[in-house]
């Protein structure tokens, strides 16, 4: 990065302010501390299949644990069958469609570019006042740690983190400092059902397994489900020693620790896919006070609902601009949702446009690509041995009915399936005149959600692009001004939505990657350096400016 030099000057400042609505506060439910800890352990690629949530496999003994000291939530459902828009979504508390956010991925599409030359990587830009959710935890004293993955189809702002790697960790704060904490368990990712062929299984070789009626039962398929049964093994001990570390640390009685997956399940037919298989997951949060211990909430949630649940339960009120609401916490102010919605967009080089809807029972789906199969190649995918082995029974003509009807060739518009009666979704009722009435409620609210957020999902990537990124060349975020009055140092940039963060450092210190948030002017002594950096989302940042008094 190339660092300004200046020295005082004078600039004009813009003191910008927001009236928000009034809050209705209803009872929040537990009794938490003041100021808690917020601890998130994110599994990858998870449906329900745990014991907590009924599927006895394998023995999970850590979250078991969790789930008898907390709360199962069983109606949870990502935004999207796939991780980057699901994390987009999670941290900025907008749907992925509404921000630009929902192909998978922006940031590094080259490899799999549909129209070469026209597709090239770009970052989604949501409007100016929109900022992470541990930004949030930040400005309000918290210190937040990510370990370590980001995928949130934009650059991380720099003020976003206190630390975001490998190494980070709630151990890494001042002393008592409250935390926001986020590990990634990468270990139950469907890159890892092939990956860790290469290591003995955690579980039996001859484990009785679930097979879902859309897969084979042959013995390759059988490895490979066995091979999500042991990630799931070796997921829960890593559980533990983050649980294990948090005790030791005698924090466990002022955190509440959430557990998650970012969408659903490895397997073919599930990741990527808006059927239940693909974007239902486990959650269980536990709260200091053992409240609700050992029960099930099934009310309908969304990831889009995590940021202001998280902020509430942190006293943070969340911002207005959010699509969600707050399920927990200081700021519960709206009654339980009616539905969920869910976005299928670019998944690598295919591009196959779905809309879902779905309220507690009856999912509605509406395929816009109605001329594509349901089964579109992805090579990644393919490394997988069971979908090899569906694509072998394919051509062999030996799949069953239900096996089949992934690689029909055509969608129809429109799908409505009974999850109660039907968990799978392969029954489609769209057509059967007695579910005519569910049939309509649900596409209604799908057209009144769509005019609601915008889409940016049905207009072509390419126009989207242009939109974000004129001519093809990101936006730089316009470095900090930096003035001198009565003693204190004032900071602004002039782009709108800019983040400003600073160093101030003495002697021989030199620039670290942790960026203090600027909030308030600052006072330098005459030997210290004011380094100031500004950074807007799905822009580039500033150049840093250097600063110090005359």
């Amino acid at each position: 990065m190339r660092i300004i030099r200046i020295s005082c000057f004078t600039c004009l400042f813009l003191l910008l302010g927001s009236c928000a609505d009034e809050i209705v506060i209803v009872d929040s439910g537990p009794e938490i501390p003041n100021r808690p800890n917020i601890l998130w352990i994110v599994a990858e690629d998870l449906s329900p299949i745990i014991p907590p949530f009924g599927d006895f496999t394998v023995e999970t003994p850590n979250l078991t644990r969790l789930a008898a000291e907390g709360v199962r939530y069983s109606n949870v459902f990502s935004t999207s069958g796939v991780c980057a828009p699901s994390r987009a979504t999670i941290a900025l508390g907008n749907y992925q469609n509404r921000i630009g956010a929902q192909h998978m991925r922006t940031m590094r599409p080259s490899s799999v570019a549909p129209f070469p030359g026209q597709l090239t990587a770009y970052e989604a830009v949501p409007p100016p006042l929109v900022k992470m959710h541990s930004q949030y935890f930040r400005e309000a004293g918290y210190y937040a740690s990510n370990n370590a993955k980001e995928d949130y189809q934009f650059r991380k702002p720099i003020t976003a983190w206190d630390e975001s790697s490998g190494t980070a960790h709630w151990r890494n704060r001042a002393p008592g400092q409250p935390f926001f904490s986020v590990f990634n368990l990468g270990i139950t990712h469907e890159s890892q059902v092939w990956v860790q062929q290469e290591n003995p299984l955690l579980v039996a070789e001859d484990l009785e397994v679930p097979v879902p009626p859309y897969l084979p039962d042959t013995e390759v398929a059988l490895r490979d489900i066995r091979q999500v049964y042991s990630n799931i093994v070796a997921m829960d001990r890593q559980v533990g020693e983050i649980l294990q570390q948090l005790e030791e640390d005698e924090l466990l009685d002022n955190t509440v620790v959430f557990f998650y997956s970012d969408h659903g399940g490895p397997l073919p037919r599930q990741k990527r896919l808006l059927y239940d298989s693909g974007i239902n997951l486990p959650m269980i949060i536990r709260f200091p006070d053992g409240w609700r211990a050992g029960e099930v909430d099934d009310q309908l949630i969304s990831f889009v609902d995590f940021k202001s649940t998280a902020l509430s339960l942190g006293g943070i009120k969340p911002p207005d601009y959010v699509d969600g609401r707050a399920f927990l916490g200081d700021f519960v102010n709206s009654p339980e949702r009616s539905y969920i919605h869910a976005a299928a967009d670019r998944l690598d080089a295919q591009y196959d446009t779905i809309r879902a809807v779905r309220d507690s029972r009856y999912k509605y789906l509406r395929n816009y690509n109605i001329d594509r199969s349901y089964y579109l190649e992805l090579p990644y995918r393919e490394q997988m041995a069971i979908m090899q082995e569906l694509l072998r029974l394919r051509d062999a003509g030996q799949l069953n009915e239900a096996q089949a009807q992934w690689f029909r060739a055509q969608k129809p518009p429109e799908e409505l399936f009974d999850t109660e009666n039907d968990p799978h979704e392969l029954n489609n009722l769209a057509m059967d005149p007695s579910f005519q009435g569910k049939l309509a409620e649900l596409s209604a609210e799908m057209d009144v959600w769509l005019d609601d957020i915008d889409d940016k999902g049905l207009i072509p990537e390419v126009d989207l692009i242009e939109e974000f990124w004129p001519g093809g060349i990101q936006p730089t975020t316009l470095a900090p001004l930096v003035s001198h009055l009565s003693g204190m140092v004032y900071v602004s940039s002039a782009t709108p939505g800019a983040n400003i963060g600073y160093q101030i450092l003495t002697g021989e210190q030199e620039l670290n990657d942790t960026w203090q948030l600027y909030l308030e002017p600052l006072r330098l002594s005459p030997e210290q350096r004011l380094f100031t950096m500004a950074h807007r989302i799905g822009y580039a940042p500033s150049e840093v400016v250097r600063y110090q008094e005359n």
